[in-house]
Parts: C-alpha cells; sequence; structure tokens
C-alpha cells in the first residue's frame, strides 16, 4: 500500500511539469491534455487538471485563448509561455539528474 502511495504522491509532483511538456510543441485544449495524460497512466480522473491549469494560468506558465469548436461550445486552449518554457527546461535539467540519482540507488549501480 505505501507503494502505491509514494507512486501518487510522485505522480502528482511530476503532472505540472508532464503538462508543460505536452504543451511545449503545440496549443492544446483541457480535453485533449486529459486524453493523452490517462493514456500514459499519470492522470487518474479529469477533475485534476483543470484546477492545475487554472494555477498554472495564474502563475503566467500558460496562456489561455477561446476558440470556435466544429461540435460543441468554444474551446480554451492552452499554451506555454516564455516563463513556462523555462520552467519546464529547468524541471528537465533537474529531473534528469534525480532520475539518475535514484535509478543509481534502485539499480544498485552505486559507485
Amino acid at each position: 500500500m505505501a507503494s502505491a502511495q509514494a507512486v501518487t504522491q510522485l505522480r502528482r509532483g511530476v503532472l505540472e511539469h508532464c503538462v508543460l511538456a505536452l504543451l511545449r510543441d503545440e496549443e492544446r485544449y483541457g480535453y485533449d491534455l486529459v486524453t493523452e495524460l490517462s493514456e500514459a497512466g499519470l492522470l487518474a480522473s479529469e477533475g485534476t487538471i483543470y484546477p492545475l491549469l487554472s494555477r498554472l494560468r495564474k502563475e503566467e506558465l500558460v496562456r489561455t485563448s477561446w476558440r470556435e469548436s466544429p461540435s460543441g461550445p468554444p474551446r480554451r486552449y492552452y499554451a506555454l509561455t516564455d516563463q513556462g518554457r523555462a520552467a519546464l527546461s529547468d524541471f528537465t535539467r533537474s529531473w534528469t539528474d534525480f532520475r539518475a540519482s535514484v535509478d543509481q540507488i534502485l539499480l544498485g549501480r552505486t559507485t
């Protein structure tokens, strides 16, 4: 049980940066992000993503725009800001080092 909780905590901790990474190359709308994150096993419920997107917008890591949808009401699209790109770049560098350190210990490759 503790292992499942640890994975849940880790997932929550990296979800923000996974969202930023998904926005790196193109604007996306919320449901598109939900679908991709769910398929990757990183999102347990749709209700998690919208408060996160709202926080990222308030922190000016993403910007939003409304677009007409061919099938229904207008959609809010999210895109990275320069601050969001910088935050993603910083996290990517830190994550690479962190992952290497954890792998070294978990896989028994200590020096």
